[in-house]
């Protein structure tokens, strides 16, 4: 009657196993590290890094615990990690590296940010058990304040709309003298009146962002186009609104829960990552301002003559490739990374070589069919700009027209480059480059005296139920204390799994789930006791009290569980934190209150066929008090 089976006894312990396994990780504390990553797409973390480092700090004769070179799948780090009382020595190893790393402090190659390591054996691990991280409120995080080149913005927009105004008087047939862009004027010049008539009724009847006029001087003829206010205004509003919905898909990759990430004036953006363990991460991530520009390259003789001679030629940029040569490009844009929807390394078919493979919209594939096969025998370059500064990818040469959106990059990639190129564009683009203008740790806000207090006044109060359950209740009473802390023990164990955020309102939801728990222990042992009272047998007594308490139970948590989903879909910031933990503990709770609670009752008295009694308190029977009265 009071018997369960053998698998679910198994299933039971297995679960509870692998809860405490992934519990332990939070008891073994953190150490100070210093990391190593890189902060530019073209500088690689290797072994070379690994004994640069090690070099450096047995100059200035700094030992650390060890330093270890890391693989990951976005990208290598190298770590420095001392003992927990060695925080001085953090701070100016921090100091050595990045001066034996970085001598040229205006153009940084490697990022080396304080960071603190958890200190879980390597066995745990293995299976990926890894703590909690602490919230803002407890633990402290990174505040990043994010500077948006709004200016840079606007004069992307004006030079695609000059790109637009010689595709649409190419299409109409219409002969100007040239389209040049000065900020954010674009002056058109014609030879005669008529075009220009022309060209006004085009410009009026299809760009409703420009205000123009026309103007007369020295002798020429030419429309004087502007961006209107209502347009730089919504370039404005669209690349905070881009640039905001990047950042969130890059901190998704740090799994950073409760983030904030927040417009401040016209153009700033301020993010605060809580309990953010990785630092060096988030300032890789957040900081690589990385978009996407293809354009045509200019191989004239006239224009290299001019290179040689110090000058870039007009309507010209000169950039640098991966093997530092110097190359003339167009400063018209064909295409950016706004036309880009997806981007994956690959293998030429006939070469074998890497490369990546680029899949672009609907109209970047119709603008690149079009350049493509008006093109043919020229040259045409791919740069990545990071942190203001573009760099030369590849330059290949267009052999034939190009369409269907699927575009394919290769010339002298390694896989880890192609790989890391694909990464970085596939992360989404920057409608306006940022940067990091303000970075600062934010401490915790109650202490660690504070947060210590809550912890110990938490266990005590645990304590105290626990007796007085143990003592009112006797064998009954121990085992819903084991239950109580099954229950804390696998909620703390499915939060470490999913990597979530523990703040106070998260303190609070687990303090209500204990409460819940408490609550539910307590009405299955009274029901045992009814069912003793009215004269039930010990065996029937315990399965009707734990079956008739299941549905109370269940009633009861399932209401609540409508009102943390309600707090959790409607909710935001530490409201969805207590949403998130009260859900996942009234599970919890309903598994080890009835589940585990019952298979040691089982355990204890379910193999006496004949049991005489069971030890669950003083039951006073009605039959009883009469007698006494």
């Amino acid at each position: 009657m009071n018997r369960y089976a053998l698998w679910k006894y198994i299933l039971i312990a297995v679960v509870l196993i692998v809860a405490a396994l992934y519990t332990l990780p939070n008891f073994y504390g953190e150490s100070p590290a210093v990391q190593v990553s890189s902060g530019k797409s073209t500088v690689k973390v290797d072994e070379t890094v690994l004994k640069n480092v090690e070099k450096a700090l047995a100059d200035a004769k700094l030992t650390p615990n060890g330093v270890f070179y890391e693989q990951g799948a976005q990208q290598n780090t190298v770590r420095v990690r001392f003992d927990p009382t060695q925080g001085e020595e953090q701070l100016l190893a921090r100091e050595v590296i990045e001066k034996a790393l970085n001598p040229d402090k205006t153009d940084p190659g490697y990022i080396v940010a304080p960071n603190l390591v958890p200190n879980t054996p390597s066995w745990l691990l293995k299976i990926n058990a890894l703590p909690m991280y602490l919230g803002l409120d407890l633990r402290g995080g990174v505040h990043f304040l994010l500077q948006v080149d709004m200016r840079t913005a606007i004069q992307k927009r004006a030079e695609s709309t000059a790109a637009d105004l010689r595709t649409q008087f190419r299409d109409k047939r219409i002969r100007h003298a040239g389209i040049s862009r000065t900020g954010n004027t674009i002056e058109v010049l014609f030879n005669d009146a008529e075009e220009r008539a022309r060209a006004m009724d085009v410009m009026r009847q299809t760009q409703p962002d420009l205000s123009f006029r026309e103007a007369d001087e020295g002798g020429k003829l030419m429309i004087v186009a502007e961006l209107s206010q209502k347009a730089i205004q919504n370039v404005q509003e669209y690349s905070l609104k881009q640039n905001i919905s990047t950042l969130h898909n890059r901190i998704n990759e740090l799994g950073v829960a409760e983030p904030v990430i927040a417009q401040q004036g016209a153009d700033r953006i301020v993010v605060q990552l809580p309990g953010v363990q990785d630092t060096a991460k988030a300032k890789d991530i957040l900081g690589r301002t990385a978009t996407l520009e293809v354009r045509l390259v200019d191989d004239s003789p006239e224009a290299y003559a001019q290179m040689q001679q110090g000058n870039v030629p007009f309507g010209d940029e000169k950039y640098m490739d991966r093997e530092g040569r110097p190359i003339l490009v167009k400063r018209r844009v064909i295409l950016t990374g706004e036309n880009l929807n997806d981007a994956q390394p690959g293998f030429d078919s006939q070469t074998q070589e890497p490369t990546v493979n680029l899949t672009l919209d609907n109209k970047g594939a119709r603008i690149f069919r079009d350049v493509t096969r008006d093109n043919v025998g020229k040259r045409m370059v791919i740069i990545l700009f990071e942190k203001g500064k573009g760099e030369v990818v590849t330059a290949p040469v267009i052999r034939q027209e190009i369409g269907g959106g699927r575009v394919q990059i290769s010339g002298r990639m390694t896989t880890i480059e192609a790989t890391d190129t694909a990464l970085l564009l596939r992360a989404g683009s920057l409608a306006a480059p940022m940067e990091i203008v303000e970075e600062r740790l934010i401490g915790p806000s109650l202490g660690a005296d504070n947060i210590e207090a809550g912890f110990r006044s938490t266990l005590y109060g645990f304590a105290v139920v626990a007796i007085f359950m143990m003592l009112y209740y006797q064998v009954f009473g121990v085992v819903s204390a084991i239950s109580l802390v099954c229950n804390v023990m696998c909620l703390i164990a499915i939060l470490s799994m999913l990597q979530a955020t523990l703040t106070l309102p998260g303190i609070a939801a687990i303090a209500l789930t204990l409460g819940m728990a408490v609550d539910a222990n307590v009405l299955i042992n009274e029901r045992v006791r009814e069912e003793l009272r009215v004269g039930r047998t010990p065996q029937l007594a315990i399965s009707e009290g734990y079956d008739t308490a299941f549905n109370t139970i269940l009633d009861s948590n399932i209401t609540s569980l409508i009102a943390g989903l309600a707090l959790l879909i409607f909710g935001s910031g530490p409201v969805r934190g207590f949403a998130v933990v009260h859900c996942l503990g009234i599970m919890t709770s309903i598994f080890t209150s009835v589940t585990v609670s019952r298979a040691m009752i089982n355990l204890i008295y379910g193999r006496q066929k004949k049991l005489a009694r069971v030890h669950i308190g003083q039951v006073w029977k009605p039959d009883a008090e009469k007698a006494k009265a």
